[in-house]
């Protein structure tokens, strides 16, 4: 499988940055970013009836802004006025795509999770933090339930706190990729999708930023012990 191929748009997105920045923009503007895109992806990012002849600005601008966009997830760093440049994060996924996962689908047959990603989406569905964001009972969260979400703890030092953070950030956007063939379902017999996958992000997205005081506190304090 081609695994550039399959991508979702926002790693496709991700893919022109990175060639940006290998040709030496860094930080590189949105419309450069728009071109990069187009030029690469004109099939996906071509102004619909002229693909070849010019890029679909909206198609790329959407995809960086927004509470779902690029910038939202981590994956981009907002520089200036229209300026970005790629997060460790989004380099962490541009280098997982290039290097190639393993198949998204299998010959014939809905896509496959694997064992460790059931095994994370188990676990995040039970969280007290996914219920209560799900239920609309946003008041109600606290920051152990976000630690509990993320797999952490509050005896972590910082840049084990980051490692855990940026891991399930990756973990979840590569089972986005995976589902983006269709949905799947788990050996529990639940079905899963992009949608429940996109749920997960939005409250991981929704805790780092409701919690990022504590977040920032707690690495100080552990910084300074």
């Amino acid at each position: 499988m081609n695994s550039i191929v399959d991508c979702t748009v926002p790693e496709k997105i991700l893919l022109a940055a990175h060639f940006l920045e290998e040709e030496g923009q860094s930080p590189f503007s949105a419309e450069a970013l728009i071109v990069a895109s187009w030029q690469k992806f004109p099939k996906t990012f071509g102004l619909k009836g002229y693909a070849e002849l010019y890029p679909d600005s909206n198609k790329v601008l959407s995809s960086i802004m927004g509470v779902k966009g690029l910038a939202s997830r981590g994956w981009l760093i907002k520089m200036g006025q229209k300026l970005y440049s790629l997060s460790r994060e989004g380099r962490q996924v541009v280098r997982r795509i290039l290097e190639g996962g393993e198949p998204a689908i299998s010959k014939g047959g809905p896509p496959k999770l694997s064992r460790e990603q059931e095994k994370i989406l188990f676990r995040l569905f039970d969280t007290d933090a996914v219920e209560k964001y799900t239920e609309g009972r946003k008041p109600d969260l606290t920051f152990s339930d976000a630690c509990r979400f993320w797999d952490i703890s509050e005896s972590m030092n910082g840049d084990t706190l980051n490692s855990r953070m940026d891991k399930l950030r990756i973990q979840l956007a590569d089972m986005e990729r995976i589902l983006s063939q269709g949905e799947t379902e788990l050996s529990n017999g639940r079905s899963v999708s992009t949608d429940d996958i996109a749920h997960l992000t939005d409250v991981h997205q929704y805790l780092e930023e409701r919690f990022s005081r504590h977040l920032n506190n707690l690495k100080t304090r552990l910084e300074k012990a």
